[in-house]
């Protein structure tokens, strides 16, 4: 088991990770701590927002933050599943080649994988990637690959829907969090953005950020030991079970929404595995915190990122569903009554 001396190391390095890509990016606090979060509770992270708020920097400063191999797919209509574990090639005296592709490439160094606009990728790449998320293992040329250190980050072009394919829901179940990033409000930040020649450089402000922060090859040690560091009360555990329970009959705690017929509206409640994941980004938070034990605040700071994007509505609901999503996890937090 780590020591407590080891805990408080690990955990200054954390914060610090979190500072160097604060200065490629300003103005999101909030999205940089919960990815953060979701690293060290080893989950996955899709980030989607408007066009040119920085999900790819951010992205990027983190997988330089945190050390590693990198490996970057673009999702394309024609990228094929097979395009992500073999490449294929004629070298300079015509014969044909078959190297890796970007999944098995660097083996067991591989920490962090960005798949760029992950919904312009066909279903059939989408499985795929399911399998490399879940677990974090493809098989290929007669093995198996293993990367047991593996992030994906993805994000999600929201704008454009031409030549687009919708994650299915059990696809999006696979991301710890699904996180929203839009334009700062603060007028000062924006006039940095607009006025300020370094923030035009993504290059440039990249390299402000410190290289390989947190020992990459021990992300699952670390996160095995936060976990173990971290409990919970038995009136923790039972405000979490509530909640549990109300995502799946939100009408039995009172929970209304104007204008949504509250027993018409899930189809599914959040699933054990969420619920999971709820659990483990919130005893994150509490590390982070510099904490032992879990506090409602914890699980308030991942409830709607963690649960917000597995909850299923009915058919009649779901073209509402990023309103309704938000407006029921305000629910939740405001009529089940926590500790």
């Amino acid at each position: 088991m780590a020591s407590e001396e080891l805990l408080h190391d690990w955990r200054n390095d954390a914060l610090r990770l979190e500072s160097e890509v604060a200065k490629a990016v300003i103005g999101q606090p909030r999205t940089i701590r919960l990815i953060n979060v979701a690293l060290f509770a080893r989950g996955h992270v899709l980030l989607e927002g408007d066009v040119g708020v920085g999900k790819t920097t951010v992205l990027r400063a983190f997988a330089r933050a945190v050390g590693g191999d990198f490996e970057r797919v673009e999702g394309t209509i024609d990228l094929m599943p097979g395009d992500l574990v073999y490449h294929t090639y004629v070298d300079a005296q015509g014969t044909p080649r078959i190297d890796p592709g970007p999944l098995l490439r660097h083996g067991h160094r591989l920490t962090t994988f960005f798949f760029n606009e992950i919904n312009r990728a066909r279903p059939q790449v989408q499985s795929l990637l399911l399998r490399a998320m879940a677990e974090r293992s493809v098989s290929a040329f007669n093995r198996e690959y293993r990367f047991p250190h593996m992030t994906v980050f993805a994000d999600r072009n929201k704008v454009e829907k031409e030549e687009t394919f919708e994650l299915a829901s059990a696809a999006r179940d696979r991301f710890m969090f699904e996180l929203g990033m839009y334009k700062p409000a603060e007028r000062e930040i924006r006039r940095s953005l607009v006025f300020d020649p370094a923030y035009h450089d993504t290059d440039s402000l990249l390299d402000l950020v410190e290289p390989a922060i947190i020992p990459w090859e021990q992300l699952n040690t670390i996160g095995a030991a936060i976990q173990r560091h971290v409990h919970t009360s038995e009136t923790i555990e039972r405000y979490v079970l509530e909640l549990w329970e109300a995502t799946e009959t939100p009408s039995r705690f009172g929970i209304r929404i104007d204008g949504v017929d509250m027993e018409k509206l899930i189809l599914a409640g959040a699933s054990p595995r969420g619920m999971s994941a709820l659990m483990r980004a919130a005893r994150v938070v509490a590390w982070l915190a510099g904490r032992s034990h879990l506090v409602p605040d914890d699980v308030h700071a991942v409830l709607p990122s963690a649960l917000g994007h597995r909850v299923f509505f009915t058919p009649i609901y779901e073209m509402r569903r990023a309103a309704l999503a938000e407006a029921l996890v305000a629910q939740l937090m405001d009529r089940v009554a926590s500790p």
